[in-house]
């Protein structure tokens, strides 16, 4: 069942699947997945960080763009309002700077993550339902998909609105979850960063981490994640492969 030459690690992560065996047949039954965008299926670093870079250059701080990776995933509210201890008002602004940017230039600063388009297109080949659920507003999200050809994979592409609403995961899950009047059982989130594992809990989907985004050592574990893989091959397994679960 297990490929030689995993890391410990991973070993033991999928040891740890093996031994659930409850769970992997819940996750088998799902038919709706949802996908974060940044992290998850593609690579926003360059376009994210020098837009946070320039927004903080019009307060009058400058800083390396390493430093500011951890922008990448969650909302820029709580981003800027937790690492420069601005207030909402100042933080808004922040944003209004960081747009200014980032419409321009920092949404096409991006990549697909390699193998993700393989992972979409089998996936909807073998009759799931897969949806965007984003911290970022649809507004970006969409021609970002329609960059990297991925929109056909996808029913729906749901975001946080400009106006600074439905910006935390769980809204944002939860308005997928409404549109394509999916029972939250029935339902994956997948995404890199500890507020997609948290949002789906409080929605009452299941949640698969991917450690090849940008969370932290242990992020996705100690956030509950139900599955934790370290590529999209080990992704698209956990989903088709280990059906073999059930008999």
């Amino acid at each position: 069942m297990f490929r030689d030459g995993y890391e410990q690690n991973v070993d033991l992560t999928w040891k740890l699947w093996y031994g659930n065996k409850n769970a992997m047949r819940g996750l088998i039954m799902k038919r709706h997945i949802l996908f974060d965008l940044d992290g998850t299926i593609t690579d926003p670093k360059e376009g994210i960080t020098k837009s946070v870079q320039y927004a903080l250059s019009k307060f009058g701080i400058e800083e390396d763009c390493e430093n500011l990776i951890p922008f990448i995933g969650p909302p820029l509210l709580d981003s800027f309002m937790e690492f420069y201890n601005f207030d909402v008002e100042k933080s808004e602004l922040a944003i209004k700077y960081y747009r200014e940017r980032y419409s321009q230039v920092g949404l096409f600063e991006n990549s697909a993550i390699d193998g993700m388009a393989e992972v979409l297109k089998k996936l909807k080949e073998s009759g799931y339902v897969l949806a965007v659920a984003t911290s970022k507003p649809t507004h970006f999200a969409i021609p970002i998909c329609d960059k990297f050809e991925l929109s056909e994979y996808f029913d729906l592409i749901i975001g946080s609105e400009l106006d600074g609403t439905r910006t935390r995961k769980s809204e944002v899950i939860c308005e997928v979850l409404k549109q394509l009047n999916a029972d939250p059982t029935h339902v994956i989130m997948i995404g890199d960063r500890k507020h997609d594992i948290i949002g789906a809990k409080e929605a009452g989907t299941a949640s698969i981490g991917v450690t090849f985004g940008y969370a932290k050592d242990n992020e996705l574990e100690e956030a509950g994640a139900d599955f934790v893989v370290n590529t999209p091959d080990e992704l698209l397994d956990c989903i088709l492969k280990e059906a073999s679960f059930n008999n």
